[in-house]
């Protein structure tokens, strides 16, 4: 499974286009197959946390990206099924709120990073701020940018800015010791469609849809051009993207979970060891309630 990942993974140096990834693809796999495989995986992350825990030298930050129904939310209760929650803490960005627009864009993700020793989760990220924005940059006007009176002030300069601030925000936690990992759930146009049909005749999932959903859908085009431009500008040997086939649901998780679990063995965590005289006192304590 690491090998067909690995094809998934956007590092910078390549050519990227989204057209050319699919969004079925499974890899060989049939769903029966990776259920007991997803079960062992969630197991053993969840050993993998406690170690990162211990260790407190590292954070975790997982950020998922994707169009409405892509399977975010799913992903993320699946995969993280086994997390300590008290380690663990998923976020879930809306419109930005009127404190959080008196700041820079990246204030309120700033904010939410996760401490050394815990995983982060965050559902939508800063990376909103270039994509839809760059489809409705009339949003940008809400922010209060200097120089940005209108949306005709919106140049590719601005953008450039823009994308270098997000490399330099990243760079700047992996040189501190957040690891990062970035998914872009790829779902095609019509399984969002299927999707959506399902929720509006479904009354338990009525609630997931929103008629937003099906105006945000007429500019497909123009998110796909927005999210291929940010992964192109952002994806780092450091930071990669990872792309991922989202029409079966399934195949998507059991991709998530081996990123995570392989990104977590890759640090390398180790328990502390305690100093001699430590040890000595565990001894004694030992000692005395052995004694009863």
């Amino acid at each position: 499974m690491k090998d067909i990942i690995n094809k998934f993974k956007v590092t910078g140096g390549e050519i990227f286009l989204l057209k050319d990834v699919p969004t079925d693809f499974s890899g060989g796999y049939k769903k029966e197959d990776t259920d007991a495989l997803l079960a062992e995986m969630i197991k053993e992350t969840a050993a993998m946390q406690e170690a990162l825990y211990a260790d407190n030298r590292y954070a975790l930050l997982i950020i998922f990206q994707a169009m409405d129904a892509a399977g975010k939310d799913g992903a993320i209760s699946h995969t993280l099924s086994g997390l300590n929650p008290e380690g663990c803490e998923v976020f879930s960005f809306k419109q930005p709120s009127a404190e959080e627009l008196d700041h820079d864009f990246l204030w309120r993700h700033y904010k939410a990073l996760p401490e050394f020793g815990r995983i982060g989760v965050h559902n939508r990220s800063h990376y909103e701020n270039v994509l839809i924005t760059k489809v409705h940059p009339e949003l940008l006007l809400k922010e209060k940018l200097p120089g940005i009176k209108d949306v005709e002030d919106v140049d590719k300069k601005f953008w450039k800015r823009r994308y270098e601030s997000i490399r330099s925000f990243e760079k700047h936690l992996t040189d501190n010791g957040t690891v990062i990992i970035k998914f872009f759930l790829n779902v095609s146009k019509e399984e969002q469609r299927q999707r959506f049909l399902q929720r509006i005749d479904d009354p338990e999932k009525n609630w997931k849809f929103s008629a937003s959903d099906v105006y945000e859908r007429e500019f497909w085009d123009d998110y796909m051009k927005a999210y291929e431009k940010a992964i192109k500008e952002t994806s780092t040997e450091s930071c990669p993207w990872y792309v991922l086939p989202a029409d079966k649901k399934w195949f998507t998780r059991v991709a998530i979970s081996t990123i995570i679990l392989d990104t977590l063995k890759g640090l390398k965590l180790k328990y502390p060891v305690l100093p001699k005289e430590e040890k000595a006192k565990l001894e004694e304590a030992k000692k005395l309630l052995m004694g009863g």
